[in-house]
C-alpha cells in the first residue's frame, strides 16, 4: 500500500489552523494525503483579540477553539509541541520537549517526517535590542502572554483598590495592538468598578508612547488624529515621537531624557519573525527574520517547504503581517496545494486587500476601504466600525465550525452576557 502525502502544518494561527481545517475536509477525508497540524499550544484563539484577552474584557474560555476537537471533526491530527529545528534535507522538523508549569517533562524532544512542510508560527513584538525591555516587560504575542498580562494587571487593579493609589501602565507601540489595549484597559476599569461594592475606582494611568510622528501609522492620517484624540479624551496620554532608550522595574527612559514611570509596562512595537526561524539552516531571511518565499508561498530554496502568514516575506512583492492576509494565503494554499500534490504547478499569491478597521473598545472605531475612504468614528460612536470588526470574528468562527455550530457559538456568547461579569474578576 503506498504512503501517505504527508503534511505537516507548524502553527494553529488564523492561517495555520484554516488551512488544516480545509485540507483535512479535502485531501484528508479522501484519503489522499495525510495532514498533521502542530503548535505549542492546545487551543486557537483570534490574534487579533488578544488585547481583549489581556485587559480581561473578553473570556477567552468561549473564545478558544480547541486544536484536538477541530482535528477530530476535520480529519486532520494534532500533535502539541513547538518547532526547534528542521532538517531540509531528510525532511523532517524537530519539536522541543513539551513541559508543564511545574517544570515536569511531559514528552520528550521529537521529529515528525513530511512531504510538504508549511510553516505558520506567526510573529511577535520587536524589542530591537532596547536595554531592559527583555526582563522588565510584558508581551501580549500570544494567549499565555495576554492571561499572564491580565494576571499581573488584576492584582495590581486590586491593590490600587485596596490602597486607593493611582495605577500607571505605560505601553509602547502606537499600532493597532497598542491602542486596542490602552482603550480596552481603560474599559475594563470601568467594568471592574461596578464590581467594587460601592468605592470609588481607582485613577487609572495609561501613557502610550508611539517613536513615529503619529499612531496607527498604517491608517490614514485623519484615523491617527481622530484616534489619538479619542483616547485622550477618555485619560490616555498619547505621546508622539518618543523614542523609548531603556527599561527598567520603575518604567521606561526615553532618549530625551524623559522618564515615564509605570507599575505595569507594556512592549508592542515592532514586529520580528520568531528566532527559531534562524534555525532552519541555510535559508534566506528578511531583516525582521521572516523567512523568505516566492510568490507561491514556497522558499527560495526549497520547493517542499512553505511559508505564510506573520512569518513569510514574498520578496517580490510584500504583504503586511496581517491577519486577512494570512488568511488569504491560507485560502490560496488549500484551494492549490491538492493539484499540486499531484505534480501541477502552484499559482502565485495575489493578496487582495480588502482594508483595515481598528477599534477602541466601545468609545470608538475607524475602518478604511483599499482606497483610502475612512467609515466610522461619526455614527454612534464609531458603532459600525466596531460592527465590522465583530463581524470578522464571527467570519472566523464560522469558517472553522461551519454555519450550525458557529451560529450556536454566537448565541452561547449572547446568553453568556446574563451569566458572567463583563469583565475577568478572578
Amino acid at each position: 500500500m503506498a504512503q501517505k502525502f504527508r503534511i505537516v502544518i507548524v502553527g494553529g494561527g488564523v492561517a495555520g489552523l484554516a488551512l488544516a481545517t480545509r485540507l483535512g475536509k479535502s485531501v484528508g477525508k479522501s484519503g489522499r494525503a495525510e495532514i498533521t497540524l502542530v503548535d505549542k499550544s492546545f487551543a486557537h484563539v483570534w490574534k487579533p483579540m488578544l488585547h481583549c484577552f489581556a485587559a480581561g474584557t473578553a473570556a477567552n474560555e468561549n473564545d478558544r477553539i480547541s486544536f484536538m476537537s477541530q482535528a477530530s471533526r476535520h480529519h486532520f491530527e494534532f500533535w502539541p509541541g513547538e518547532i526547534s529545528g528542521m532538517d531540509r534535507k531528510a525532511k523532517t522538523i524537530t519539536l522541543a520537549p513539551v513541559i508543564d508549569t511545574n517544570g515536569e517533562t511531559i514528552l520528550d524532544e521529537r521529529s515528525l517526517e513530511y512531504d510538504a512542510v508549511i510553516l505558520s508560527i506567526g510573529s511577535r513584538a520587536n524589542d530591537f535590542g532596547t536595554p531592559g525591555v527583555a526582563q522588565h516587560c510584558m508581551f501580549i504575542d500570544n494567549l499565555v502572554d495576554a492571561n499572564g498580562f491580565n494576571d499581573r494587571f488584576r492584582k495590581e487593579l486590586l491593590k490600587a483598590f485596596a490602597y486607593h493609589r493611582e495605577l500607571d501602565i505605560a505601553i509602547v507601540g502606537g499600532g493597532a495592538t497598542g491602542t486596542q489595549l490602552a482603550a480596552e484597559l481603560h474599559k475594563a476599569l470601568g467594568l471592574a468598578a461596578l464590581y467594587s461594592f460601592g468605592q470609588k475606582p481607582p485613577e487609572l494611568k495609561i501613557t502610550l508612547l508611539e517613536a513615529g510622528p503619529r499612531i496607527l501609522p498604517a491608517f490614514p492620517e485623519a484615523v491617527s488624529e481622530a484616534a489619538m484624540k479619542q483616547l485622550e479624551a477618555i485619560g490616555v496620554s498619547v505621546r508622539t515621537s518618543a523614542m523609548v532608550s531603556g527599561a527598567d522595574e520603575n518604567g521606561f527612559m526615553l532618549k530625551d531624557g524623559t522618564r515615564i514611570p509605570a507599575t505595569l509596562r507594556v512592549w508592542a512595537a515592532g514586529v520580528k519573525a520568531p528566532d527559531v526561524t534562524r534555525k532552519f539552516g541555510d535559508i534566506k531571511l528578511s531583516r525582521s527574520g521572516q523567512l523568505e518565499v516566492r510568490p507561491t508561498l514556497q522558499l527560495l530554496e526549497d520547493d517542499s517547504v512553505f511559508a505564510m502568514g506573520d512569518c513569510a516575506f514574498i520578496a517580490d512583492k510584500p504583504v503586511a503581517p496581517t491577519a486577512q492576509a494570512a488568511r488569504q494565503q491560507a485560502h490560496h494554499l488549500a484551494r492549490h496545494l491538492p493539484a499540486w500534490i499531484n505534480g501541477r504547478p502552484l499559482p502565485p499569491f495575489v493578496f487582495n486587500n480588502k482594508g483595515a478597521v481598528v477599534a477602541l473598545g466601545d468609545y470608538n472605531g475607524w475602518g478604511t476601504f483599499p482606497g483610502g475612504t475612512v467609515f466610522g468614528g461619526g455614527w454612534l460612536h464609531g458603532l459600525s466600525a466596531r460592527m465590522v470588526h465583530l463581524m470578522l470574528y464571527r467570519q472566523h468562527q464560522f469558517e472553522l465550525y461551519g454555519p450550525f455550530r458557529g451560529m450556536v457559538s454566537c448565541l452561547v456568547d449572547w446568553l453568556d452576557v446574563f451569566v458572567r461579569p463583563s469583565v475577568r474578576l478572578d
